[in-house]
């Protein structure tokens, strides 16, 4: 019988590689994980992980993550966690019941995401110096992200033989990304033309040539690290060349710190939403939009739709009543214009 730490590691390795689970979903999952454990250590007579019954798990996820300061939300993750983790332990026959099986969800409202500005992004894509080879990966990296709406977890996996470089009809060039990503499902990804020039400026630097990024297969990977001191020397090529999520990750917020970028915009994740958006603000239909994010539920899509609000103030101040109306608040608004 593995002890939990093992068994621990077991399922998170059966969620990220059979599942299809990103590597921060699989973060989130053991930091709970291990959370539950050192309660069970706190117990008066230590609780073997194994014999834990439905009580505990309630009393652990319910009022003792409460104050613990996880918000209901936060708490719907931990939920998820301990009914996953309890479940694949039936299923490997390392428990006979499952005590998590019927543990319920917290109620929870469903936030909207915070989306970069495209104030953050201008700033963000001028950052990088383009006369040093890091600078210029770190560049085609961010022109990824933002010109694509990539998750992380898709841009760090890309490999050369998903991009597809198109001429179309009018002899205009086209960089199509296939990508894997959430649910190991793939999705092409056109890609703007700002994006296609900086990769192939990557692509081609003469650094990258010097660097051995070959897999077994005889693809090559495409974004490498350039400083990864875990590997030793003699190993660092071909898969252990690619960059991390973590990596990028602290890419992003130090030039997100440089050029004083609000922390809340400085993931990945705030890119994409930018770019889902973008695509709303430009009166985009569901159809497509749902196809170039990727999303497998048209509702996912609907967000931002919530957050395209331009558009609708626009159509407020040009045809809204207040704009008919000759008011005490107009007149101010337009001294202060100067109108």
């Amino acid at each position: 019988m593995p002890n939990r730490l093992q068994s621990l590691d077991s399922w998170l390795l059966w969620k990220e590689h059979t599942q299809g689970r990103s590597i921060n979903t699989v973060d989130k999952y053991r930091g709970y994980i291990l959370r539950w454990f050192s309660w069970l250590d706190k117990q008066g007579s230590k609780v073997d992980f194994l014999k834990a019954d439905r009580e505990q798990l309630e009393q652990f996820s319910g009022i003792e993550a409460h104050k613990q300061g996880l918000s209901p939300r936060s708490r719907r993750t931990l939920v998820a966690a301990l009914r996953g983790f309890y479940t694949w332990l039936e299923k490997n026959n390392h428990i006979k019941n499952n005590p998590a099986c019927s543990l319920e969800y917290p109620v929870a409202g469903s936030a909207l995401p915070v989306a970069a500005s495209l104030e953050t992004a201008q700033k963000l894509l001028m950052a990088p110096d383009l006369n040093t080879f890091k600078g210029v990966r770190d560049s085609a990296i961010l022109y990824m992200l933002i010109g694509g709406g990539l998750r992380l977890s898709g841009l760090c996996k890309l490999n050369e033989s998903r991009l597809h470089w198109i001429t179309e009809e009018d002899d205009k060039q086209r960089l199509l990304v296939r990508v894997t990503e959430k649910g190991n499902r793939d999705r092409y990804v056109p890609m703007p033309a700002e994006t296609r020039l900086m990769m192939q400026a990557y692509l081609s630097h003469a650094e990258l040539d010097e660097i051995d990024r070959r897999l077994p297969n005889g693809d090559k990977v495409v974004f490498v690290s350039t400083n990864n001191r875990k590997v030793a020397e003699h190993e660092y090529h071909g898969e252990k060349r690619r960059i991390g999520p973590r990596s990028v990750q602290a890419m992003i917020e130090r030039y997100g710190q440089r050029c004083g970028v609000p922390s809340s915009e400085l993931h990945p994740h705030a890119f994409r939403h930018l770019y889902g958006t973008e695509l709303a603000e430009g009166d985009e239909d569901i159809l497509v939009r749902q196809a170039l994010l990727g999303h497998k539920d048209p509702k996912t899509t609907e967000i931002y739709t919530k957050l395209a609000s331009r558009k609708l103030a626009q159509a407020v101040d040009r045809s809204g009543p207040m704009s008919k109306l000759r008011t005490p608040a107009a007149d101010l608004i337009r001294e202060v214009k100067g109108l």
